[in-house]
């Protein structure tokens, strides 16, 4: 536990814009509880009340270059911000503007703030704030200390509930806040409840403060947070902690949680003395006598109540005179358009000067070599390119690509990482929001599944915030089948990407397109799952000349390796040059489509109405596999042209078998897709 001094309050303390800026938070709640939830004009409303004041005291605290990740009793923190009131309720009752345009609830707040501290985009998932909150803090370190930009107190706040102290984010940021020494303050708000379930549930001893006293690296600070005098204290030196010794902090507040977990919720499972005993605690009543200590009485307290009244009654109309925003822009942002986000990104170099047409140059190289010198390249020209994952440093990844880039670019720029896959993912939302260009590794495919919470929220967050905030990066992933198979190390799942929003998704099956793409990944302004097929990492088929260093290949523009007029077979990754020794004798148009999202219709639609039978293959599953959306498209927009049905050679819908004999009597071969090829044919 920190040394303090019980007695100390901070002088500098505007108890005036404390009150004002906590009865605007209790008329805000009055007013969505008592007529907009009843209207049903609002939906999700969560009270603060018992939060507030904590809350403000500590959103006083924050300036330019800190951010906060909040999560959904957080409009407390957003107010001390300075959060226009309209948007705020406006926001709640999902009309155009605010923190989303009506795309988001309300209580997933999210506010650039230029020239004060960011409130970064929160989640709607219990403990999915705390690692991007750590990549922040990552990220105000190593650009003051490898690029010179500060300033150099800057910090990062993450709020949480102590019920949220259960969740894997939690104890992944404090890992990796611990482990790399960051700037991170982490404020537990424990009103004892995760909805009904009481604390004892979450924290054994109910006190994570307690738990975590002998944590190495981690300075606590534990107390009061209804408390004007003690709340504030211990706001102030926990802030001035991690500001001036650029470490982490826990600090746990005790506050009640007034009202039910939400508007619906009626606390049935709480008896009345507990209710009782919460409203007791109330901090209202004890600041307003605080406040009246520093010459803030009974009519400048009445004063202050009908001002904030007054304003939040302003706010609605304001909010409510900008309508609903229109249907038809719904669909706009999910993607980079052309108009820069407010927040985070355009961190990767320019596509000036780079062409889309390859140069070959020099012998044929692997997959694995020429990633690597793409990694290598962009890490010497940009310095905001940071490399890491598990075992990416001095082991070089599990697969080689990473073979000597720490000792080139330090552990600053390539780093290993704690075994938690959503503390990297996580961590790297945060690197982007800050501006850097992170480049994640997932050691296999199976290992992302922690990390998908991450990875949806990442890609929902320049569509739900309608643009202001995006945290492009590449997230490297290797899978499929490689001289056996097994359910751990040989998934695909591509689909599962595709089917996330905001993500642009690579399949390249050889070394010139994995150049050109990873290059325009590093180079773009959306996240990118930049999928390395284990089997051609190293296959010779797969080997391909230097493209030449301004290579550069536009997402969405599929090639075709052969042309030919009885059948279009569609294909990518490790089945290219399977269906390339399938169709072999046969007048086919193979099309390599190279990205999943997006994907070439035109290029497919265009040979399929030609050739008039279509062929997908991929090792992915059948069922719900990215074949099955292929077909839909075809039967969709050429059915009048097809002169035998859309078909599909596929993995069946079974785990990949380990033993290369199984394996292979699963995975698509040659055999079989030239046996479909024959059978389209002759249909």
């Amino acid at each position: 536990m920190a040394d303090r001094d019980p007695g100390r309050v901070a002088a500098d303390v505007d108890w005036r814009e404390v009150a004002r800026l906590v009865l605007t938070s209790r008329e805000m709640d009055r007013l969505e509880e008592q007529e907009l939830v009843p209207a049903k004009k609002v939906l999700y409303q969560f009270s603060a009340r018992g939060h507030d004041m904590a809350q403000v005291l500590l959103g006083m605290h924050l300036k330019d270059g800190d951010a906060a990740c909040g999560y959904y009793r957080s409009r407390p923190l957003l107010l001390a911000l300075g959060v226009p009131l309209a948007d705020a309720l406006g926001s709640g009752m999902g009309l155009a503007g605010g923190y989303s345009d009506g795309r988001d609830i309300g209580v997933v707040f999210n506010y650039p703030n230029p020239g004060g501290a960011h409130a970064l985009p929160m989640c709607g998932g219990v403990g999915a704030q705390y690692t991007p909150a750590a990549g922040w803090a990552q990220a105000i370190k190593y650009k003051v200390e490898a690029l010179g930009e500060g300033p150099d107190d800057a910090i990062a706040l993450v709020l949480g509930g102590d019920a949220s102290c259960a969740t894997g984010g939690f104890w992944s940021a404090l890992t990796i806040a611990t482990t790399q020494q960051l700037p991170l303050l982490i404020y537990v708000e424990d009103n004892g409840y995760g909805i009904s379930v009481t604390s004892d549930y979450q924290t054994p001893g109910q006190d994570i403060a307690a738990n975590l006293a002998s944590f190495t690296g981690l300075t606590i600070f534990n107390g009061d947070g209804t408390d004007p005098v003690e709340a504030s204290r211990l706001i102030d030196e926990a802030v001035g902690h991690v500001r001036t010794k650029r470490a982490p902090v826990l600090l746990r507040l005790r506050v009640p949680r007034l009202e039910g977990h939400s508007y619906q919720d009626t606390q049935t499972y709480k008896s009345e003395a507990e209710i009782e005993a919460e409203w007791a605690r109330d901090p209202l009543p004890k600041l307003k006598a605080h406040c009246a200590q520093r010459q803030i009485g009974d009519d400048a307290w009445a004063d202050l109540e009908r001002e904030t009244a007054w304003q939040v009654e302003a706010a609605r109309a304001e909010a409510e005179a900008r309508g609903v925003s229109s249907p038809e822009t719904v669909t706009r942002n999910v993607f980079d358009e052309g108009e820069p986000q407010q927040v985070g990104g355009r961190a990767g170099l320019s596509l000036d000067g780079t062409t889309d047409e390859p140069k070959p140059e020099g012998q044929r190289i692997n997959m694995v070599t020429a990633i690597r010198r793409v990694l290598e390249q962009e890490l010497d020209a940009n310095p905001k390119v940071l490399v890491f994952g598990e075992d990416v440093g001095p082991k070089g990844g599990v697969h080689a690509v990473t073979l000597g880039l720490q000792e080139r670019f330090g552990r600053e720029r390539v780093f290993d990482t704690s075994l938690n896959e959503e503390g990297i993912v996580g961590r790297a939302v945060g690197m982007a929001l800050a501006g850097l260009m992170p480049v994640p590794e997932i050691q296999f495919r199976k290992y992302a599944e922690p990390a998908t919470e991450q990875i949806h929220d990442c890609g929902t967050m320049r569509w739900r915030t309608n643009n202001r905030f995006a945290a492009p990066m590449v997230l490297r992933v290797p899978g499929g089948f490689f001289k056996c198979g097994d359910p751990w190390h040989s998934m695909t799942n591509e689909v599962e990407f595709v089917h996330n929003p905001g993500w642009k998704v690579a399949v390249p099956s050889n070394a010139e397109d994995a150049v050109g793409l990873l290059r325009a990944g590093l180079r773009g302004n959306d996240p990118v799952l930049f999928f390395e097929h284990r089997a051609m990492l190293d296959d010779s088929w797969a080997r391909r000349p230097w493209p030449g260093d301004r290579y550069v290949l536009p997402f969405g523009r599929a090639k075709k390796t052969r042309e030919g007029d009885k059948i279009t077979i569609v294909t990518w990754g490790a089945m290219v040059p399977r269906c390339e020794a399938a169709a072999e004798g046969v007048s086919a148009d193979l099309i390599d489509l190279r990205t999943l999202q997006p994907w070439d219709k035109d290029m497919v639609l265009d040979s399929v109405r030609r050739t008039r039978r279509c062929l997908i293959v991929h090792e992915d599953l059948r069922t719900g596999g990215f074949g099955a959306e292929i077909a839909a498209v075809v039967a969709d927009e050429a059915f009048l042209d097809l002169d035998a049905p859309v078909a599909r050679v596929t993995m069946p819908d079974i785990p990949s078998p380990h033993h290369p004999k199984l394996m292979e009597w699963a995975l698509p071969s040659p055999t079989s897709i030239r046996a479909e090829i024959d059978r389209l044919v002759g249909f």
